[in-house]
């Protein structure tokens, strides 16, 4: 059979390149000094040195197709011309200062980065920026606290929300959760995972009961008067779980007869991920009190963001609250470049475009393929639910594991998933073209043939 490979090598660059280690000695080296990390990602490490648009290159020269961009961190693409430009720039006249001094560069981007929050919420006026995702929604956990007086949140099962003691409190994932105890009073809801719905219920069912779920855990875990409900658009670490067009609206309601506000964790649906919307949320057509945001924000440097109204942020207002790197010049100038290109090159539309297209070829899969469960997902950022059998629903996780290294090996990277690591997690910088999109499939499709 003919390998569904791309080209293996990219002529070198006329530039001095930083000295090249072999993959082992690099691997002894972390694995020495640096503490433990998640992994390994294949069964042989694999070092990744140089990266271009949706593509990125190992040690030798060869080349990948980057269909995971760093956790759905590379938006605009690597090293985007635009985007390193408008960082030298600032970095040439003047690094870093912290929001004890002015800088015009703060609120410039607080505005523009507003102004396209209005669209999920009109009164959204003012945003704080941290480092991390994790870092916001810890911030965005303390706003709620101060502007209802309540500590009690409802998030829901499966759900990632980070690695700081609160986003853990919120995580809904055992392997994601030690270190404990945590900050309480944080009740899990069921998540609207359509695909393990009862057997007999149909999907808006499912929703209606999940939303009953949601307010069934409000009476009987809570005080009835909650701080808040954080929730992902579509879940990311569990494994792209879109919910049906009915449970947001039913979740805001009951939420809000709780007085409680609803914050969606934009840290992976954000900047246009899920095609057209800036932000995911933006699908359900609800209202959000609170936005956090991450990874694509900064296309890799680090950023974390908080978006709200001026009347729940100023619920912080004269209490203490600082950032040393957040808002900095250089962050500021980053985050700008990423919206100058996603705007330029209008990347969200390109993205419900290739991504719907990709869609389509991976639902084939799920009707071809006995391991396919179900394909999922919004845009560019999609999942693929491998099974043991379409009957039991048995998760399969030793075939996604092969999958990760059947997929490297022929040019292309993907990450996986969910709660029994069985779902196979797609999510590629928004500058993927249809040849990209068609080389993904054609290699799944031949990997799972192979299996």
């Amino acid at each position: 059979m003919k390998k569904t490979a791309i080209a293996e090598k990219e002529k070198p660059d006329t530039k001095p390149q930083a000295q090249a280690f072999a993959t082992e000695a690099v691997a002894a080296l972390r694995e020495k000094h640096v503490m433990p990390l998640p992994g390994p990602m294949y069964s042989k490490p694999l070092q990744i040195v140089k990266g271009r648009g949706q593509f990125v290159f190992d040690e030798k020269g060869r080349k990948y197709l980057d269909a995971f961009a760093g956790v759905a961190t590379v938006s605009i693409g690597h090293c985007h011309p635009h985007w390193l430009a408008k960082i030298e720039e600032q970095m040439r006249e003047y690094f870093h200062t912290t929001a004890l001094y002015l800088h015009p560069s703060l609120g410039i981007f607080a505005k523009r980065l507003a102004d396209k929050a209005k669209a999920a919420n009109p009164d959204m006026d003012v945003c704080f920026f941290t480092n991390s995702g994790s870092e916001a929604n810890e911030l965005a956990a303390m706003i709620a606290k101060n502007y209802t007086g309540s500590h009690e949140f409802i998030a829901l099962r499966h759900a990632y929300h980070g690695r700081t003691m609160m986003a853990m409190a919120l995580t809904g994932q055992s392997s994601w959760r030690h270190s404990m105890p945590y900050p309480f009073g944080v009740s899990f809801a069921k998540a609207n995972y359509s695909y393990r719905r009862p057997s007999g219920m149909t999907p808006k069912q499912f929703a209606a009961l999940c939303v009953e779920d949601l307010e069934d855990t409000i009476k009987t875990s809570t005080s009835g008067k909650i701080a808040a409900f954080f929730a992902e658009p579509i879940n990311g670490v569990g494994g792209v779980i879109t919910p049906e067009p009915e449970y947001f609206p039913g979740a805001y309601a009951a939420v809000k007869k709780a007085g409680g506000l609803f914050i969606a964790d934009e840290v992976q649906t954000g900047v246009g991920r899920t095609g057209n919307d800036f932000f995911g949320i933006q699908k359900w057509k609800v209202k959000p009190d609170i936005i956090t945001m991450a990874k694509g924000l900064g296309n890799g440097y680090p950023i974390g963001a908080v978006i709200t109204t001026r009347k729940i942020a100023d619920a912080i207002k004269g209490k203490s609250h600082y950032n040393t790197f957040g808002g900095s010049p250089v962050q500021m100038a980053a985050a700008g470049a990423v919206l100058d290109v996603l705007e330029s090159e209008r990347l969200p539309e390109n993205a419900a475009k290739i991504g719907g297209h990709l869609l389509a070829r991976l639902k084939k899969l799920e009707e071809n393929s006995p391991f396919v469960g179900e394909a999922r997902g919004m845009g560019l950022m999609l999942g693929v639910e491998l099974v043991k059998d379409k009957g039991s629903k048995e998760p399969a996780p030793e075939l996604a594991a092969k999958m990760l290294d059947m997929t490297k090996d022929r040019g292309l990277l993907i990450g996986k998933g969910g709660i029994s690591g069985n779902v196979l997690r797609i999510k590629p910088p928004l500058c993927l073209t249809k040849a990209d999109a068609d080389f993904v499939a054609d290699t799944l499709a031949e990997c799972l043939g192979a299996l």
